[in-house]
């Protein structure tokens, strides 16, 4: 049925901002406050705050906290501690979750409606000329905004891999399987990057088999073999199953579930399961934006193309956070209003071409790094030294019994600068931090190395790191 327009005049404000992500509610927010006539255009109420509080970020870190205490308890004895048998109760697990993202999405609905010249629009928005967006909400009810000035923070949704069978059968997906009402017997993970494995070992946590099949010859691709080594080892640590160099061909039901047909090096092989979850990376949220009626380009994947200063192809129209190709985190999507914040309303000159932007990987230990990785530099060509440190050999970590993982840096002999830094250790995020501070101030490797870290304290591990022989 067609719905029939409430309002044919576009209403016009100086800016619009569509989609609420770390990106699109920063601004909004801000140029609210300054007295900017701003509409953010939210597509569900379920949906304010972005992908990171709801579905993303702050629900996953939840119930990863959850296994971690789990994963605690079934260690007691270590510490001189006994127990009984650790039970999960999964729907109160799942409900923790869902309470820290409501009272988040209530504080980030409160704050969009707090500024006197902001309006939050709930609906679909989708251009219908260069700067001009109709919005269509639930009940199919239409109005239509424009503005000189628009921002696209609309973010990405888990891909959807071409697996035969997988369109017909109930699989998962990083939203879903947070959602599951039962707990898994047997979770199949297809994809051992970040996402997939953060599932895989939470998931173990509460107790469920998991098995994670991985196409290619290692985990984390983009990582160094011997990080991502040493992590693939404490998964297999805590049971879970890891087949690398396994393709999967095709899924189908059994009576008892899904079932995957895989083969290892060109060898047939077949795992049922309870539950299936394909963690095969993001893609963005453009397809209903109707990008040609406002002359922004998307790449042959979607991504909306933007230059250094985050400016599409259509003059007044910038593309912030995931939707523009960058790297997908929440933290450049902060970092991406920032730049617009400065350049267009500030008369400032930032771009992306000069940030360092860190990651970690919130398994336990996490994984963090910030710049290169070994292979990188070494691709590059670069004159580097290696300086590495087992985790193990930090005090502090044996008083935790959480000697798992190192420390890499890799170190340009010429200029003794830090290039990049791995780092797979419990509290490794914290760690990185002190590391990242000291490539911004151009501080050479033999400062971090030599600082006076307080004791015992895991960042003092610093000071242990080997110095060039030569």
């Amino acid at each position: 049925m067609n719905a029939t327009p409430y309002m044919t005049t576009p209403t016009e404000y100086e800016v619009l901002v569509i989609g609420g992500g770390k990106a699109g509610k920063s601004l909004a927010i801000d140029l609210g406050n300054r007295g900017i006539k701003t509409a953010l255009i939210e597509q569900s109420p379920a949906m304010i705050g972005g992908s990171c509080i709801n579905v993303a970020c702050i629900p996953t870190k939840t119930l990863i906290a959850s296994a971690r205490v789990a994963h605690s308890v079934r260690h007691a004895a270590e510490f001189g501690l006994w127990t009984g048998e650790v039970t999960v109760d999964w729907p109160e697990v799942r409900d923790r979750a869902e309470r820290v993202v409501g009272a988040m999405r209530e504080m980030n609905r409160n704050n969009l409606n707090a500024p006197p010249a902001l309006d939050l629009i709930i609906g679909a928005g989708r251009f219908v000329g260069p700067k001009t967006v109709e919005v269509r909400d639930e009940n199919g009810k239409v109005r239509f905004l424009k503005a000189e000035r628009i921002f696209i923070n609309t973010g990405t949704r888990p891909a959807k891999p071409s697996i035969p069978g997988a369109e017909s059968m109930n699989v998962h997906d990083s939203e879903t399987i947070q959602r599951v009402p039962k707990l898994p017997r047997h979770l199949v993970v297809v994809g051992g990057s970040y996402v997939g494995l953060e599932f895989a070992q939470m998931f173990r946590g509460f107790g469920s088999q998991v098995t994670v099949l991985q196409r290619g010859p290692q985990l984390l691709k983009r990582e160094d073999e011997d990080v991502a080594k040493a992590l693939e080892d404490c998964l297999r640590n805590e049971g879970v199953d890891i087949r690398l160099n396994s393709s999967v061909e095709k899924l189908q039901q059994d009576p008892t579930g899904p079932a995957l047909q895989f083969s290892t090096q060109g060898k047939p092989e077949r795992v049922s399961a309870s539950h299936v979850l394909l963690a095969a990376g993001r893609a963005p949220n453009t397809e209903n934006l109707n990008l040609v009626a406002a002359g922004v380009e998307t790449d042959a994947r979607g991504y909306i193309k933007a230059n250094e200063r985050l400016e599409t192809s259509a003059p007044g129209i910038w593309a912030l956070g995931d939707v523009n190709g960058g790297p997908q985190f929440t933290h450049v999507s902060f970092d991406d209003y920032r730049i617009v914040k400065t350049n267009v309303f500030g008369g400032g000159s930032r771009s992306t071409s000069d940030r360092l932007v860190p990651f970690t990987l919130f398994t336990d230990p996490e994984l963090s790094r910030v710049g290169m990785t070994e292979k990188e530099a070494r691709q590059k060509g670069l004159d580097i030294f290696v300086a590495k440190l087992p985790v193990a050999s930090i005090p502090r970590a044996k008083t935790m019994s959480e000697t798992r993982g190192l420390i890499k840096v890799v170190i340009d002999v010429k200029t003794d600068q830090i290039l990049g830094c791995s780092i797979l250790s419990i509290e490794a995020g914290e760690m990185l931090g002190t590391v990242q501070m000291a490539m911004l101030g151009g501080l050479p490797f033999t400062a971090l190395r030599d600082a006076v870290f307080s004791h015992p304290t895991l960042v003092e591990g610093f000071n242990n790191l080997p110095v060039n022989p030569n």
